[in-house]
């Protein structure tokens, strides 16, 4: 699967903008992680930079491609798991991941936004990543809704998750890296 490939292709979920209303669908595992990453203008900048380049994921471990930059509604992404998290010049190589951006916030003290997932992804639903300003510092929050969407991630159960944890606390702290 290509990035070209992905034009075509449908979401894999009905409840699409969820994460934006802080609504869990019925039936979904939801996924929520805050952290202060900083203080100031200038983190709050580059953390809106990081996230809007696709920094944030690359540096995080997965390389992500993307037909927009920075992500617009209807942005497709292909993201990659397998050995190019550990080796990059395996990046290419492993399940493909494939998305669309639903929703986008671009305002003075929020900026972010949230893909669903297309055919050919191993789970259903959406993830958000959104950069606040606030009054004690600069937060960012990952919110997640997803059920398993193949027999293999079925098979997975607690793993998954485990793992969906796992790499909001990587986007965390490369965010973090990123903006400080």
């Amino acid at each position: 699967m290509e990035l070209d490939d992905l034009a075509g292709l449908k979401l894999t979920y009905d409840e699409v903008g969820s994460t934006q209303h802080d609504e869990t669908p019925e039936g979904f595992h939801r996924l929520e992680h805050r952290e202060r990453i900083g203080s100031g203008d200038e983190v709050f900048q580059r953390a809106a930079d990081a996230l809007l380049t696709w920094r944030m994921h690359r540096t995080a471990g997965l390389f992500m491609t993307a037909t927009e930059t920075p992500p617009q509604v209807g942005t497709s992404t292909l993201g990659r798991l397998g050995p190019g998290l550990l080796i990059p010049r395996f990046r290419t190589v492993g399940l493909p991941v494939p998305c669309r951006v639903v929703w986008v916030a671009n305002e003075p003290d929020r900026v972010g936004y949230a893909y669903g997932t297309l055919e050919g992804h191993p789970e259903a639903g959406e993830e958000s990543f959104v950069v606040t300003r606030e009054a004690d510092g600069i937060h960012f929050t990952i919110r997640a809704y997803s059920r398993a969407a193949t027999w293999y991630a079925s098979l997975g159960g607690p793993v998954t998750r485990l793992a969906q944890r796992y790499a909001a606390r990587r986007y965390a702290a490369a965010l973090r890296k990123l903006a400080t």
